[in-house]
């Protein structure tokens, strides 16, 4: 494997990594420890495999100096086919159980998301903003200024509220433990949108 094909690929792993988030030039440049205009003359040889192979259905996009992998826009029926299909996207255990707290508790941290759950929930958040269900709501103020998430329009839309307001109360008298907490919003969540798409 020649050298632009290693670096080439290792660009298309780092893009598929961040998703959305994307890396400049001067990022990539860092990560893989390559001068900048090695790393532009793979990203536009990478660019051109993409858009010349009808087999690939992603392509690389550079939107405002940010370069990220996308879906290419020919084959945007066939996304939304899955974005309209339910069945296809139904949710994890896993992320119904983060989708719950992250409504009843935001904006919330994912360490204070894991907390609550008692695992790991880096999965689970990342499927969740991938469909549009929450989103960053801001930053925290303590250290390192974790991320804050919140729900989205929609999360409203899926379960079929108008706000989240909408969403049945939770006694507080009832949150006493975390592993019940946990519990409770899984119960109340499941009762009340068991049926909803």
């Amino acid at each position: 494997m020649t050298k632009t094909i290693m670096l080439q690929s290792r660009i298309e792993a780092l893009l598929f990594v961040v998703g959305d988030d994307g890396l400049t030039i001067k990022q990539l440049s860092q990560l893989l420890g390559e001068v900048e205009e090695n790393v532009v003359q793979a990203m536009e040889a990478l660019r051109t495999t993409y858009e010349e192979d009808l087999a690939r259905g992603v392509t690389v996009k550079e939107i405002a100096g940010v370069y990220q992998l996308i879906t290419k826009s020919e084959l945007a029926d066939t996304i939304q086919r899955l974005v309209e299909n339910p069945t296809v996207q139904s949710l994890s255990q896993a992320s119904l159980e983060v989708l719950a707290i992250v409504a009843y508790k935001q904006p919330i941290t994912r360490v204070a998301i894991e907390d609550l759950r008692g695992v790991k929930c880096e999965r689970p958040i990342q499927t969740l903003a991938s469909r549009g269900l929450i989103k960053e709501v801001g930053r925290s103020e303590g250290t390192g200024r974790a991320i804050l998430y919140g729900t989205t329009k929609e999360f409203l839309n899926y379960f079929g509220l108008n706000s989240i307001e909408e969403m049945p109360a939770l006694p507080e008298d009832e949150l006493v433990e975390t592993e019940q907490e946990t519990d409770l919003f899984m119960t109340k969540f499941q009762e009340t949108f068991s049926g909803v798409k």
